[in-house]
């Protein structure tokens, strides 16, 4: 995780400076805050990237001498099919029209958001031999 949290580090001061620019030409508090907030946004990630990556095992992408085969067979866990995406975009869809529209279509479409979410959660946490 050095490679992603050096990435956010290195964005901390850009930002800084894109914003010190900003706030020199214009005098429109939005992107002024928007700026430096962004900023720090990057300093936040950039701290979780390198405390995580205090606390993991060093992945083969982050051996500088690494080879490819160093990051062969299996590498993580990822569902073969589901269809679980679709039903949650779709209800969240409907729940974000339904803030423009009117609000009955929110209390309508908010419990098939509730069962989307929880059903893609624990899609496998069932049965005795859950994964």
């Amino acid at each position: 995780m050095k490679a992603e949290a050096k990435l956010f580090a290195y964005l901390v001061p850009f930002f800084l400076l894109v914003g010190g620019i900003y706030t020199y030409f214009t005098d429109e508090w939005v992107g002024i805050m928007g700026l430096f907030l962004t900023a720090a946004l990057c300093g936040f990630v950039a701290w979780f990237f390198w405390l995580s990556g205090k606390n993991v095992d060093p992945r083969p992408e982050d051996n500088l001498e690494g080879e490819i085969a160093d990051q062969s067979g299996d590498y993580g866990h990822f569902a073969p099919y589901s269809w679980w995406p679709l039903w949650l975009g779709l209800s969240t869809s409907v729940v974000v029209l339904g803030v423009g529209v009117g609000w009955w279509l929110v209390v309508v479409a908010a419990p098939f958001l509730i069962i989307s979410i929880v059903g893609w959660t624990m899609e496998f946490f069932h049965g005795e031999k859950a994964v």
